[in-house]
């Protein structure tokens, strides 16, 4: 893995003529290739170096042998990436429960109040690990009555009839306008007419026509989902835990290290090596808040920066928009290379054409036609590639450097 991160500025520590390294980055993030590199640099061009004039422009001096190599200024653009481990599957499951107990009145009068959910029951019906269940259709049986699912975000925590108002009503209501049961408003109110298309729906399920919908009698997700695994089997008592599932969309979780955490937001570009060496490209849909703390196992399974779980991280989700490029894995561990930063249209060289100058920061080394060599201060900006972003006076993209071997 390469590792890039931002230069350091020219206004640094001098470096004085027995000693040209690098002033040392006080980020962590990829500093020992980037000092490494810069010291290699500025040892090869030391002599050299030692001769700048001070006065802020360039020096000439003759130089009998040029340099050992040289490069062109190039207008490039310049990516900062971070490589790490990630596993393609469907995202953290959530457990589905059967419903504990009754359930509370729903507030209202008339048919919505005084009766809560039936008993208990036993499982007769579970859909397979791998099933995609949508709106309407059954997530369980218990006494061979369908539990069908609505989609929202709020549970179906209490009995909803005639009188009952809130956001569940709306909820329930959008879900049956949805299904094909009309008639009444979506709104917060649960009126005669959505009891009496909420009847129509219980017919065609097969369910009692109660005009009623009681805790247990149906399960509620932010959409579509794909089973994960079985808790339970048929047969036994429709209590605890039935089943864990996910969303139906294939995507990359991360665990990221919380170092790196500023590499990554919403909308971050990734790319995503499949187990065939294959390619998709991808992008960061979620970063968590909430850090897990590393594991002490000893084993170093971490899997966030390709390093060991010796680190707390944080959980990112991204997604692959052509989910074509995913071909046919539903799991499988991939690498991820995470494109934090990009810069375009800049001039950058190779990050060992660097000269450390005596009177603290750095130059390039250029090289006339005739084989003069003269010494040009130089910003340093974002280090990518083995390339280093640079500016100031007099520089321009054909121009040619010195290069150490």
């Amino acid at each position: 893995m390469t590792d890039q991160h931002d230069g350091p500025e020219t206004g640094g520590a001098p470096a004085g003529p027995r000693s040209r390294r690098a002033p040392c980055r006080r980020r962590a993030l990829r500093v020992t290739v980037i000092t490494a590199t810069v010291i290699a640099a500025a040892a090869v061009a030391g002599v050299a170096a030692a001769g700048w004039g001070g006065s802020g422009g360039p020096a000439a001096e003759a130089a009998p042998t040029g340099p050992p190599a040289t490069a062109k200024v190039e207008k490039t653009t310049l990516t900062r990436s971070e490589r790490v481990r990630g596993t393609l599957g469907h995202g953290t499951p959530t457990t589905l429960e059967a419903p504990g107990g009754s359930g509370t009145e729903g507030g209202g009068a008339g048919e919505g109040g005084g009766e809560g959910a039936r008993g208990t029951g036993t499982v007769t019906w579970l859909p397979k690990a791998g099933d995609t269940v949508k709106r309407g259709k059954p997530v369980s049986r218990v006494d061979e009555r369908p539990v069908p699912l609505l989609y929202g975000s709020v549970p179906l925590y209490r009995t909803l009839g005639s009188g009952s108002e809130g956001k569940d009503v709306e909820q329930l209501e959008r879900n049956l306008a949805e299904l094909g049961y009309g008639g009444f408003t979506v709104d917060e109110k649960f009126t005669d007419l959505t009891a009496q298309a909420l009847r129509k729906w219980q017919s065609d399920l097969g369910l009692p026509k109660t005009g009623r919908l009681a805790p247990g009698e149906a399960a509620v997700a932010s959409g579509a989902i794909r089973v994960d695994e079985l808790k339970t089997a048929p047969g036994r008592a429709a209590s605890g835990e039935l089943l864990t599932y996910t969303g139906t969309k294939r995507v990359i979780s991360v665990d990221l290290k919380v170092a790196h955490e500023g590499l990554v937001k919403k909308g971050t570009a990734a790319t995503v090596t499949l187990p065939d060496e294959s390619t998709a490209e991808a992008e960061v849909t979620r970063v968590g808040t909430a850090a897990t703390a590393p594991a002490d196992d000893g084993e170093g399974g971490g899997s966030g920066g390709g390093g060991g779980s010796d680190e707390a991280t944080i959980p990112v989700e991204l997604t692959v928009a052509d989910t074509k490029q995913l071909g046919s894995y539903q799991s499988a561990p991939v690498g991820v290379v995470l494109k934090a930063e990009e810069r375009k249209d800049v001039l950058a060289v190779p990050v060992n054409a660097l000269v450390a100058l005596l009177e603290g920061g750095y130059g390039v080394e250029v090289v006339q036609k005739n084989g003069t060599t003269s010494y040009l201060r130089v910003k340093l900006g974002m280090f990518a590639d083995g390339k280093v972003e640079i500016s100031g006076d007099g520089l321009k993209p054909g121009l040619t450097v010195g290069v150490p071997k």
